[in-house]
């Protein structure tokens, strides 16, 4: 099992991926935005190790942002109809629809900076927000201009990672950190997404009409 961890194996799997071309570099960021439960950070290490710095994270960012806009889009077009009911008809969701109609730009900016941020839950309530969608796409692409970067450039040398536990335990560091504040950031909004509710009491009645 050491073995399999070596250094060879880890360059023959580079060149392996690398092999594949740089569509499935945009491809697997962009499925990560339907399917939420694969792992987008994978996605991002694996194109700046195989492609550079630059180019792996080019390459993430326009299949994560392409990705995300496309989920907006349907939710826009399709998130009122019945298949999608049980999902935009959650308390918590309508409940950030209008926190977001009432504040715009800034929370969604924010939380899109964050690696660790539900994307999924974020692109749903966009899409059946009043947002225009002009708006939507500065905003992914900005916040996830940020947040790549950041992924990109921590990962962006896997083998000083693995032969250098100094900086593999800042890199650590850094993650749990940006956890840390990126979860304080959403209790944050959820804090003031109750307290805008209890100040606009309308904001109720207009949740349980569109739920």
């Amino acid at each position: 099992m050491f073995d399999w961890f070596s250094m060879d194996t880890f360059t023959n799997l580079t060149q392996d991926y690398r092999a594949l071309g740089p569509i499935i570099g945009i491809l697997l960021p962009f499925l990560e935005a339907f399917l939420p439960f694969l792992p987008l950070i994978v996605f991002i290490v694996a194109n700046v190790t195989a492609y550079g710095l630059l180019f792996g994270f080019l390459l993430s960012w326009a299949g994560s942002v392409l990705g995300a806009y496309t989920v907006f889009l349907v939710i826009r077009k399709y998130g009122r109809a019945r298949v999608l009911g049980f999902v935009t008809r959650h308390e918590k969701i309508q409940k950030l629809i209008l926190w977001v109609e009432r504040n715009g730009f800034g929370p969604l900016f924010l939380l899109i900076c964050f690696p660790f941020t539900p994307s999924a839950l974020v692109n749903i309530v966009a899409g059946l927000s009043n947002m225009k969608k002009k708006t939507y796409l500065w905003t992914v692409t900005l916040g996830k201009l940020i947040m790549i970067f950041i992924v990109s450039f921590i990962g962006s040398d896997i083998k000083a990672l693995i032969t250098q536990p100094i900086r593999t335990t800042i890199v650590v560091l850094i993650i749990i950190i940006l956890w840390f504040v990126g979860k304080r950031v959403e209790k944050r909004i959820e804090k003031k997404v109750e307290a805008d509710l209890h100040n606009f009491p309308n904001d109720r009645k207009i949740m349980k009409e569109r739920r």
